[in-house]
């Protein structure tokens, strides 16, 4: 099976078996089965009626603050995360290289299981639709955090004091991504 493929049947296996953290998220995941059910084709950018999207709310190592970035197209503070890509075999593995993309930081965890699924229109292909499944990431004790090229800038916020502009969404991966936070205790090591 292609990577396209290995991904697409991943996707398809994570969200039938996912539990909505919330009833936006449970009709998101609806419409995003519904999309997965064109084929593969649905993860790639290219697919104009809308394509898989995987993100990641990271948190230090204590869980007290998360990591944002001010988004270079969007000018508002988003969660990391992108398209994904070809090479990519599973969405929690696309969220996690997006992550490590985007932050610079080496040694990020992920808990496989999603604490989020958004569906919000795009700019791509002259007008799309990004299904983003999201995932928290945890970050190494002491993790420094470098602005990478689709970023203005990075900063670490304590969830309860999250900067404006905010994206649309972010803050409702706070609570989940907190319980994700406690589930994922303790942690593996370095």
């Amino acid at each position: 099976m292609d990577g396209w493929g290995a991904l697409h049947g991943d996707a398809v296996a994570v969200l039938r078996g996912w539990e909505p953290t919330s009833a936006e998220a449970a009709q998101a995941r609806d419409l995003t089965l519904g999309l997965l059910g064109v084929g593969a084709v649905a993860m790639q950018r290219t697919h104009k009626a809308g394509h898989l999207t995987a993100s990641a709310l990271v948190f230090d190592s204590t869980g007290t603050e998360v990591l944002l970035c001010l988004h270079g197209k969007l000018s508002m503070w988003v969660q990391l995360g992108g398209h994904c890509e070809p090479g990519d075999r599973t969405l929690a593995g696309a969220a996690l290289r997006e992550a490590t993309e985007e932050s610079g930081i080496t040694g990020l965890w992920i808990d496989p299981v999603p604490i989020d699924v958004d569906v919000h229109p795009v700019s791509c292909q002259g007008g799309s639709l990004h299904h983003d499944v999201r995932f928290a990431v945890f970050a190494p004790p002491g993790a420094v955090a470098q602005v990478s090229t689709e970023s203005e800038a990075l900063g670490w916020f304590p969830p309860d004091q999250l900067p404006d502009p905010l994206a649309g969404g972010t803050a409702r991966l706070v609570a989940p991504g907190r319980a994700a936070f406690r589930r994922a205790s303790p942690r593996p090591a370095p």
